[in-house]
């Protein structure tokens, strides 16, 4: 099926059954399992693909609506408190993971950051700048916030994008990880044995649950936390 085996664009729903049967669906039980959306029992059902639409939604809120929207653009760099993570650093790097899961792992394409690389000043640095949860001031020093919201907003917009017409399609798959890592981002594995063993082996599904959503979520609520203690909260 060539290099777009897996892209999800070109993975098969499930096809409706005959009359008198059930549609089967993708849907979260502890991981993504396919079950009828005429349940037994509560006869509750998940739509999946609403809940998807819904939580990236909710990241993406939390990140520009009370974050973006409220920090003046000249103290991203600024640490709060003296120490700990700056905004540059936190949204070059959930901007990254979202990135690698969908367009590199997933949808088995070159991660935006390649394009993004220059103008984001990190011409220089190694490719797995802003991957590791420690933030490298050295590189993001040299990021300015203009060209980091172009790219974090390009990495939403793309997911959103791949997302709308996704449906109810098969996400059990799981792609050559590695590979994909290596040849569509550039990365090697001695240099990020992590980054590797975390995502090898995973499922599609577990892309978008963890690195998209949950990971987003949680570094979300890390940057509120930095505007708070920049004395910007809202409330």
């Amino acid at each position: 099926m060539g290099q777009g085996q897996y892209d999800l664009r070109s993975v098969s729903g499930f096809p409706a059954e005959q009359d008198g049967q059930v549609r089967m669906r993708a849907a979260w039980h502890g991981g993504l399992t396919r079950f009828p959306e005429r349940c037994i029992g509560y006869g509750a059902t998940v739509d999946l693909h609403a809940w998807m639409t819904a939580d990236l939604a909710a990241v993406r809120s939390k990140l520009f609506d009370t974050v973006v929207r409220l920090v003046p653009r000249d103290r991203w760099h600024e640490q709060a408190d003296g120490g700990g993570a700056t905004l540059a650093g936190l949204l070059l790097h959930v901007a990254r993971h979202q990135d690698l899961a969908v367009n590199t792992v997933i949808r088995n394409h070159p991660a935006l950051f390649l394009a993004h690389r220059e103008a984001l000043g990190l011409a220089d640095h190694p490719l797995s700048v802003g991957l590791s949860e420690a933030e490298d001031r050295a590189a993001t020093a040299h990021v300015q916030p203009g060209p980091l919201l172009h790219y974090l907003t390009t990495v939403f917009d793309q997911t959103a994008e791949w997302l709308q017409p996704l449906g109810s399609l098969v996400l059990d798959i799981e792609p050559n990880t590695d590979h994909r890592l290596t040849h569509h981002a550039g990365l090697d594995r001695a240099e990020l044995p992590w980054l590797y063993g975390m995502w090898e082996g995973k499922q599609l599904w577990w892309f978008v649950q963890w690195p998209v959503i949950g990971h987003g979520h949680a570094h979300a609520g890390e940057a509120i936390s930095i505007r708070n203690r920049m004395g910007l909260s809202p409330f």
